[in-house]
């Protein structure tokens, strides 16, 4: 099978003078945007996590977490000693370079400070925000696609959609970033829908949000598997990346929220 050639988006999608808006931070406001809008009817269903009032209060705090923790992790998880030489390069984030796992540890802490302030229960809110948090996954991905980032490892010969990525070289690879897409992005949420949608299951505060945990670094690691690994980086440990070793301690600690939840009694109806 012939392989397909990468089209040759501009990352670009409006420029005015000095000012550009690029598609990254387009599927940024997007996927924060959706998610949003989603949470407000979220946190209505039983047990009520919140108000809509407060979840549009939240959306400033988790926009903050989600960039600055993305950045600061993608500094201290990949590239801390480039950094360290030129530390002004840190505040370059249109220059790319965002971490995951830095954005969900972010998040993280903005939901706890937000939950402590308004006293809410933090993990029935985590658990509404884990349902959405795989549509930002999944637009960011397309994103990564669309500036020709993040490509895969060479595919196999006839391997169905395999690309050429022209500014790599001319060999056909794996169209990585819509594997993830796909999983991290579709899948997840229809993954997390599904289980957030059982009110048993919601009962349980901390169920979903380990839930989530554990499916995206499932999600995550498996679509590493089609990509190459970062140039600075390569392989780590036994042929892993840092994408997949990153993945370890979010896998296990989601196993661990699933089975606090479960060892806890269920909300009543009274407390919900």
């Amino acid at each position: 099978m012939k392989p397909l050639v990468f089209p040759d988006f501009d990352p670009v999608l409006v420029k005015l003078g000095p000012f550009a808006i690029h598609w990254y931070a387009i599927a940024y406001i997007a996927g924060l945007v959706i998610g949003w809008r989603l949470v407000r009817r979220f946190v209505g269903w039983t047990p009520k996590a919140a108000t809509a009032l407060q979840v549009d209060d939240f959306l400033s705090w988790a926009t903050l977490g989600v960039v600055l923790g993305g950045r600061i992790g993608y500094v201290l998880f990949y590239q801390p000693g480039a950094f360290f030489h030129h530390p002004l390069d840190i505040i370059a984030v249109w220059q790319g370079g965002m971490s995951f796992h830095g954005g969900m540890l972010g998040v993280a802490i903005a939901i706890i400070w937000f939950c402590r302030r308004h006293r809410i229960n933090v993990l029935a809110f985590a658990d509404r925000i884990a349902m959405v948090a795989p549509i930002g996954l999944g637009f960011g991905r397309i994103a990564n696609f669309i500036n020709g980032e993040l490509w895969g490892r060479p595919a196999p010969k006839g391997w169905p959609g395999a690309m050429i990525f022209p500014r790599v070289d001319m060999v056909p690879r794996f169209p990585s970033e819509l594997y993830e897409a796909f999983l991290e992005g579709l899948c997840l949420f229809l993954v997390m829908l599904t289980l957030g949608r059982s009110e048993r299951r919601r009962l349980h505060p901390g169920l979903l949000t380990g839930w989530f945990l554990i499916g995206y670094g499932i999600a995550r690691s498996t679509g590493e598997c089609f990509r190459e690994p970062d140039a600075f980086l390569g392989f780590l440990f036994d042929g892993l990346t840092m994408g997949q070793l990153l993945c370890v301690p979010m896998i296990l600690t989601g196993i661990g929220l699933v089975l606090y939840a479960r060892s806890r009694p269920a909300l009543t109806v009274a407390e919900a």
